[in-house]
């Protein structure tokens, strides 16, 4: 019960891996690699169609091997009949012949009728399986005769589902038929047989070795195939190692094997055509480096030049962030005494105007008053968004039209060897991404500067600082009061009231001038104090901001979508690579699966 229940989770997770294979594959990319990559994979899905229609038919079991190694008499020798001609130096065998049970047609398996020869025979073998006896991949003869016997042998071998790889002691280390074999493997079972076991050595070993590399073997069979050939036409049992041959056949191609030899094969060519792509897209992707690191490069340029021409407002408009620390500070220490004398050094103006309102004494006074009230309001309405704006101008007017366009054809260049789409490299486009990137900086210097302000007005007027300013202005006020009422209560009328001793004389005016003096002084001094500290924060804050800025992520809407297309294709060649490695993994679980059939690695 535990097998079947893997089986079938093994078949959910093939059936998910299609899934995600066509997810990938629709997805709109403008990048020629990754559209070569999705063509292949359009062809794997196109056959993963075609196993499903074949899932009840019998096994296609094709020969391949070099000429004269005896595939088409092996055949007769499995068919018990001659269905195939033989020949032991020349190619025979020209056209494929498709070997079968009556009633079996070419096209049922998707072959096409006219490509091969159809002979039908009622053999216990072909009620499992189908036999082809293929071309030669080691020669080119028969070219006028409709193409050569490479081309055909290409074009049937995929639809095949277990090859013969037929062999002699001469022919065992051919190259062409071992890179035909390598190419074909990939979507099929292998069943290696050295022939000619009357006049060879058994070599079966050696050719392991030469095989280990690249292929598993399983079961390796040394037959003497023309024996073994007229025996079967004299009606006698398959015996020896062609018997063990057959009966491996028997056992391993029959029943339910069908269906799990055509999932193990689909999953060998899933995981070679995704190995494929993702080695095309790894290759392709080289040239994005280059391209990265010029918009890099010219981000850093033109974020240096940005700094460099927006520094100078920032600057200008230090005084608006460092009244705006003050009124911070003024707002969280609430109406105490040094708070109320922070809101009214802030409101100074304010002040004198009301001053002035309340000397007013006719309708000519009060309207001069208001022509004037309203100039000082619209001036500071004016300075505050002259403040906030400069930035924005110089932000906007920070690249001049030859910065742009120098950016603009560096980048371009490494874009076309990339093959990444250059529409968003245009001069106008690039104009219209620099718009962004100034409001952006803008934003977030305003942002960032902000934030300094509130954590300023944190650190720097904490509970300490703020008892110990306090304090300041309290004890000079105090004492100042102390000297007045003592000298007002006591002094001059307790004194003489109670008859204590001879009062004192009253504070004259000079005591009151004196007082404000020293008082506003002392109130001035601890303004100077508290907003210098202050104003040396934001000056700092402001140099740190440049600081940060100087980078490429600073104009990071310059080239945005250039950036996001290599992103893009970089998370392609990921998920190509996370697919590779699932298909990888249910590929090795298949082949613990599986019966002792060789396959490629």
């Amino acid at each position: 019960m535990s097998h079947e229940l893997e089986h079938l989770e093994l078949l959910a997770e093939i059936d998910a891996l299609v899934r995600e294979l066509s997810g990938w594959n629709h997805q709109r990319v403008d990048w020629p690699a990754a559209r070569a990559c999705q063509a292949l994979i359009k062809r794997l899905l196109e056959r993963t169609a075609t196993l499903r229609i074949r899932v009840e038919a019998p096994l296609v079991v094709a020969t391949l091997g070099g000429t004269g190694v005896g595939k088409s008499t092996l055949v007769n020798a499995l068919v018990g009949d001659d269905v195939s001609e033989a020949g032991q130096q020349r190619p025979t065998t020209r056209q494929p012949t498709f070997i079968a049970r009556p009633g079996l047609k070419p096209e049922s398996l998707g072959i096409d009728p006219d490509s091969v020869r159809v002979v039908e025979r009622d053999r216990p073998l072909l009620r499992e399986l189908v036999l082809i006896d293929c071309p030669d991949p080691d020669t080119t003869e028969d070219e006028a005769a409709g193409g050569t016997n490479l081309a055909r042998l290409r074009e049937l071998l995929p639809h095949c589902d277990v090859l013969l790889v037929v062999t002699t002691q001469q022919k065992y280390r051919s190259a062409r038929v071992t890179s035909e074999l390598a190419a074909a493997a990939a979507g099929a079972r292998l069943v290696f047989v050295q022939t000619h076991a009357d006049q060879d050595d058994d070599l079966r070993e050696d050719w392991r070795r030469v095989l280990a590399e690249d292929f598993a073997t399983g079961e390796m069979f040394f037959v003497d195939g023309a024996a073994a050939s007229a025996d079967a036409k004299a009606g006698n049992a398959p015996h020896g190692e062609f018997g063990r041959l057959v009966d491996f056949l028997t056992r391993q191609l029959a029943g339910s094997a069908a269906a799990r030899i055509r999932r193990a094969n689909f999953l060998d060519l899933v995981d070679e055509t995704l190995k494929a792509c993702r080695e095309r897209l790894q290759t392709a992707a080289a040239t994005l480096e280059p391209l990265e690191g010029a918009i890099t490069e010219q981000r850093t340029k033109l974020a240096a030049l940005l700094i460099e021409r927006v520094g100078g407002e920032l600057e200008n408009s230090r005084r608006l962030w460092e009244n705006r620390l003050v009124d911070a500070v003024a707002v969280r220490w609430g109406f105490s005494p040094f708070a109320c004398l922070l809101r009214g050094y802030q409101a100074i103006g304010t002040l004198l105007s009301g001053y002035g309102l309340s000397r007013v004494r006719t309708p000519a006074q009060l309207a001069l008053w208001g022509m004037f009230e309203s100039s000082r309001r619209f001036k500071q309405f004016r300075d505050r968004r002259s403040a906030e704006s400069a930035s924005e101008r110089a932000a906007v007017q920070a690249w001049s039209e030859s910065d742009l366009r120098t950016a603009a054809i560096i980048v371009d260049g490494y874009a076309g060897e990339a093959g990444v789409d250059r529409d968003p490299i245009k001069y106008t486009a690039v104009c219209d991404q620099a718009a962004v990137a100034s409001r952006e900086f803008v934003s977030r210097a305003a942002a960032d500067l902000q934030s300094a302000v509130d954590r300023l007005a944190r650190e720097r007027a904490g509970s300490v600082t703020r008892w110990l300013y306090e304090f300041l202005l309290i004890i000079v006020a105090g004492a100042l009061l102390y000297r007045f009422l003592k000298n007002f209560v006591y002094d001059s009328w307790l004194v003489a009231e109670f008859g204590w001793d001879a009062p004192a004389e009253l504070y004259g005016f000079e005591f009151f001038i004196a007082a404000g003096v020293v008082l506003a002084g002392w109130c001035g001094l601890l303004l100077w104090a508290f907003t210098s500290r202050l104003k040396r924060g934001i000056g700092r804050e402001i140099t740190a901001f440049k600081n940060r800025q100087l980078g490429p992520a600073a104009v990071g809407a310059i080239f945005a979508p250039t950036e996001n297309a290599c992103r893009e294709v970089r998370r392609l060649i990921d998920d190509v690579g996370l697919l590779q490695r699932r298909a990888a993994d249910l590929r090795g679980r298949v082949a613990t699966m599986e019966s002792p059939l060789g396959h490629k690695r």
